[in-house]
């Protein structure tokens, strides 16, 4: 769906029995994923390209606030966020992410999930 000045794409899919619904939004400068199992926002991190003079690039994933202890987060940012830079972009990410299990199989679920909804 297009619209001024945020462009929004819901999905709505199971995961391991769990209702998982997914909002992704394009802004100027920004790529919001809002990931939701349990009806709200969770923890939300935020992931960027660093710009540097090295061959290999290098990615930032913070914790804003929420589960700073759950690698499982972190690494669902950076696998986004790599795969946003490959696609030619710079624009950041802020994700959310409110799950009811941290699993391997949930991550990928949505991770994979967005990656084929991509906006990007």
């Amino acid at each position: 769906m297009e619209g001024f000045p945020v462009s929004v794409k819901k999905l709505s899919f199971d995961i391991k029995g769990n209702k998982t619904s997914v909002v992704i939004s394009t802004y100027d400068d920004c790529f919001l994923v809002i990931a939701t199992q349990i009806g709200g926002m969770g923890t939300m991190l935020h992931a960027r390209k660093e710009e540097g003079l090295s061959i290999h690039p290098t990615y930032n994933v913070s914790v804003v606030f929420g589960k700073r202890d759950e690698p499982m987060l972190m690494a669902s940012a950076r696998q986004l966020i790599e795969h946003i830079s490959s696609s030619g972009s710079s624009k950041s990410l802020v994700l959310s992410l409110g799950l009811k299990e941290h699993s391997v199989e949930t991550v990928r679920g949505i991770v994979s999930a967005v990656i084929e909804n991509r906006v990007w």
